[in-house]
């Protein structure tokens, strides 16, 4: 689920979806059926096999389990539980509250929970990011809305790792007074997601390429949609350090920090009420987390975990990506039919490839099926492996990509693996 401070240019990106993943997001398919008018298909290729690799087991010390299930009404959405603490505690004690059913989201830098998430007694201990005594407050805009709320130092735990004194945005902070900014120096277009049922989870774990979520930018400039101080009702663009931005926890762990594996079990191609998996800490750096002798497909990306692709013969510039928070598998295509409502419906399970540029050059051929979303929507499960949705302008390689693969996250600024430093993403099929 991109934020879209990290995307240029975002209009026009979306064909009629249930939930536009704007450079990241998710498919909101909230009803229990799906449907619309089909445009006729070409032919297709027929379907490639499905990866095979399993998640090392949920139980180690820097490992934690992924749930997808339908705690909310959106499918493919990657959970997992984060405890939150007074900062500054060590991670542990009276002061902390874990929180279920947090997003799994490769494509952001940072903790975001709803308030309405955390019991009273833990948020009123999380101290209040300022700036001359004014309120700090930061807007991220995603595909699928805007998350408004303050800053907040917290001890963030997983499993046993523990980031102390890590900056977090408190969504729909009760303690804000300030409304949502609008406007030209407001937050970029989108809902004002206020409810963990707007999002579909408690909160986000973002924990992509990049260390914060807007990094030398938002301290040397004023950015409008990012940070802002609010001395009162209302709230103007703030710049604010590096250090004080809301950041990628996994920085801050003792050891384990310099990247995260996403490993998911495979579904069946019809789907299946719930799929598990592992979100792992650290790369190369325990027996668990191997990247070296995998074999693995390695692409150094942008900061921002961006690369350069071609699909169908459009060329597609540092925006492609693969994204643990969209719940689809998001491109154009001029081959597959599609409703009308943005699913693609091919009349029988398709292989699709795209070509990916890397940073450095590198060159990998990315395989994915896709399968008629309608039918997939009206089975009523909530993972899949093979659903499509229309979005112009990117090529966002989602959660569907992810099951029977382990998909690794190389953080830029950290100690280097064997696959040298970040920012990269790798991956491995079996």
């Amino acid at each position: 689920m991109r934020a879209l401070k990290w995307i240029l240019a975002v209009s026009g990106m979306c064909v009629a979806l249930a939930g536009c993943g704007g450079g990241g997001g998710s498919s909101n398919t909230s009803t229990s059926s799906a449907s619309g008018t089909s445009t006729p298909a070409a032919a297709v290729s027929t379907a490639f096999a499905d990866p095979t690799a399993t998640p090392v087991s949920s139980g180690s010390a820097n490992t934690v389990p992924i749930v997808v299930s339908s705690f909310s009404n959106v499918r493919n959405f990657p959970m997992v539980s984060v405890k939150v603490c007074q900062p500054n505690s060590g991670g542990t004690g009276v002061t902390c509250s874990t929180i279920d059913n947090v997003l799994v989201d490769t494509e952001s830098f940072g903790l975001r929970l709803f308030a309405s998430a955390i019991p009273t007694s833990t948020l009123n201990l999380l101290t209040q990011q300022t700036q001359s005594g004014q309120t700090v407050a930061e807007c991220a805009s995603f595909g699928s809305g805007n998350t408004w709320g303050t800053v907040r130092a917290a001890d963030v735990s997983l499993s046993s790792e523990v980031a102390v004194n890590v900056p977090i945005q408190v969504i729909a902070d009760p303690s804000l007074a300030a409304t949502i900014p609008t406007g030209v120096n407001g937050c970029l277009a989108g809902t004002n997601m206020t409810t963990p049922t707007a999002l579909g989870a408690n909160g986000i774990l973002g924990i992509g390429t990049s260390p914060n979520d807007c990094g030398l930018n938002c301290e040397n400039n004023l950015v409008a949609g990012a940070y802002y101080v609010c001395p009162s009702s209302s709230c103007t663009p703030a710049k604010v350090t590096v250090a004080n931005q809301v950041t990628n926890p996994v920085t801050k762990f003792t050891t384990d920090n310099n990247g995260v594996i996403v490993e998911m079990a495979q579904v069946p191609d019809t789907g299946a009420a719930t799929a598990t998996g592992t979100l792992v800490f650290g790369i190369d750096t325990q027996s668990n987390n191997a990247l070296s002798g995998t074999s693995a497909t390695i692409l150094p990306t942008t900061l921002a975990g961006d690369m350069d692709a071609v699909f169908e013969g459009r060329t597609y510039s540092k925006t492609a990506f693969f994204d643990s928070g969209s719940s689809g598998l998001y491109f154009q295509s001029t081959v597959l039919s599609k409703a009308s409502n943005g699913f693609y419906t091919p009349a029988a399970p398709t292989g699709m490839t795209a070509v990916f540029t890397a940073a450095n050059s590198a060159t990998a051929t990315v395989k994915f099926n896709v399968s008629n979303g309608v039918t997939l929507i009206n089975s009523g499960n909530y993972a899949f492996n093979n659903l499509g949705v229309a979005l112009f302008n990117s090529i966002d390689i989602g959660m569907p990509f992810f099951y029977g693969r382990h998909m690794y996250y190389g953080i830029s600024g950290q100690p280097a693996s064997s696959a040298g430093a970040g920012p990269y993403v790798a991956y491995v099929s079996s």
